[in-house]
């Protein structure tokens, strides 16, 4: 079982930056790839970045790749999604999700409950 919880959301200007933060329990945090996703009001939840278990393969949309850059320090059992020259279209509420693979899918094992991005223009 692990359980995320997610922290670092909050109102920034365009062009602004975030580092969000995905702390996990459980001794098995290595075992498991971690990726960020994102929900819009009215949109479908979105793929945004993923990280594998070691953090030597991460992967991103297109949307927000020479934006966002995802990292993970496997002793504080934390994956981080720094965010900058942030757009109004990236306002979201972000998600991570771990599972036991070498990368995150659209169904991952386990979601956290979410931290809310807003960009304002």
């Amino acid at each position: 079982q692990v359980q995320l919880l997610e922290s670092g959301g909050g109102l920034v200007q365009t062009g602004g930056s975030l580092r969000l933060s995905c702390a996990a329990s459980g001794r098995t945090f290595s075992s498991y790839a971690i990726g960020w996703f994102r929900q819009a009001p009215v949109k479908k939840r979105e793929f945004v970045a993923a990280v594998s278990r070691s953090g030597d393969s991460t992967y991103y949309a297109d949307s927000v790749k020479g934006r966002f850059t995802i990292s993970r320090d496997n002793a504080k059992n934390t994956v981080y999604l720094q965010m900058n020259s942030l757009k109004p279209e990236d306002t979201a509420v972000y998600y991570c999700a771990a599972q036991s693979h070498s990368t995150v899918s659209d169904t991952p094992d386990y979601w956290g409950q979410g931290t809310q991005v807003t960009v304002s223009s």
